[in-house]
């Protein structure tokens, strides 16, 4: 299932730089104030993406896109749903991150993470290096490993079970 991938943050790139991947939630969007949204029965997805454009930056993750794209180009890979870009593309612009293209999950896509993202990550290996991948997921980060492309775990977010049982088990973001 194809990931849309229609819009860009900024200028185009030049395509012959490495390519850095950074995912946006608890990586460079700190989701805190939000993931009450998914502790509750049931959980309520519409006000958990609804809340998004809220997100305070997260400082290290911010510090490293904007110092990696000096010499990267920038790739958002998300898994929110793909009825959020605009907030997305908004939060990414409205918080001076670089430039780049932003993948985001089919609204009907329900695969684990580590799944649509490693699809993502072989797609982009295939016209350029992919130099860094920056997650907060460890089983996204375990697997992009195992297939062969450096990681950089993001462990300044704040954790949640709740978070991570929607990337993995739910497919949701």
């Amino acid at each position: 299932m194809p990931w849309n991938r229609s819009s860009r943050v900024g200028r185009v790139t030049d395509n012959s730089r490495p390519v850095a991947v950074f995912d946006l939630d608890n990586t460079l969007a700190d989701t805190a104030h939000r993931q009450r949204f998914l502790e509750a029965q049931p959980r309520d997805w519409a006000a958990f993406f609804a809340a998004a454009p809220q997100d305070p930056p997260l400082a290290e993750g911010v510090a490293l896109a904007r110092e990696t794209a000096e010499s990267c180009e920038i790739v958002y890979l998300t898994g929110r749903p793909a009825r959020y870009r605009n907030d997305t593309l908004e939060w990414l612009t409205t918080h001076g991150l670089p430039e780049g293209r932003l993948y985001m999950r089919p609204d009907t896509d329900r695969r684990p993470a580590r799944f649509t993202k490693l699809e993502i990550l072989h797609e982009l290996a295939r016209g350029s290096e992919i130099r860094m991948l920056v997650d907060d997921d460890e089983l996204v980060c375990h697997d992009a490993e195992r297939a062969g492309f450096p990681v950089v775990r993001a462990r300044w977010g704040t954790p949640s079970v709740a978070l991570k049982d929607a990337q993995e088990r739910q497919g949701r973001t």
